[in-house]
């Protein structure tokens, strides 16, 4: 008799992946992780540096998209359990957005206040265009 896994991935379930993928690999860099209690603050997690300074990080799983050009993710989230759908932003409540992207296995540590207020996109290759301004290069940004 083997184990057996949940066919259907929920909301819940993939962020629970992105967060215990993010958390690894705080830990494998040598930081201190503290999850803070009840859940209900607007960060997932504080990491704790070499020199005792502390970070409040908000983890986000990332999607590619435009043809494998960028990887996504949201930097607000969406009140859905309003009347009136609204989405709140992180500015000045926690200080880096966490990206893990599943597909690539790969982790991506970006200041809050460096990224738009609804969504952020990081580029995996280059423009057609060429264009290398504003461009945020996701290789730039790997932990």
């Amino acid at each position: 008799m083997g184990l057996q896994g949940r066919d259907r991935r929920t909301t819940n379930s993939i962020g629970n992946i992105s967060e215990a993928a993010i958390i690894t690999r705080f830990l494998q860099l040598g930081y201190v992780v503290l999850i803070p209690n009840g859940r209900k603050q607007r960060y997932d997690l504080i990491i704790e540096d070499g020199e005792g300074q502390f970070w409040r990080v908000q983890c986000k799983t990332a999607r590619i998209q435009d043809n494998g050009t960028v990887i996504a993710f949201d930097t607000a989230n969406h009140n859905m359990a309003l009347k009136v759908k609204r989405m709140r932003h992180y500015r000045e409540q926690c200080d880096f957005f966490a990206v893990y992207c599943e597909e690539l296995n790969k982790i991506y540590l970006l200041a809050v206040d460096q990224v738009g207020t609804t969504r952020a996109n990081l580029r995996l290759v280059p423009a057609k265009n060429n264009q290398e301004k504003y461009v945020r290069w996701a290789k730039d940004y790997e932990i």
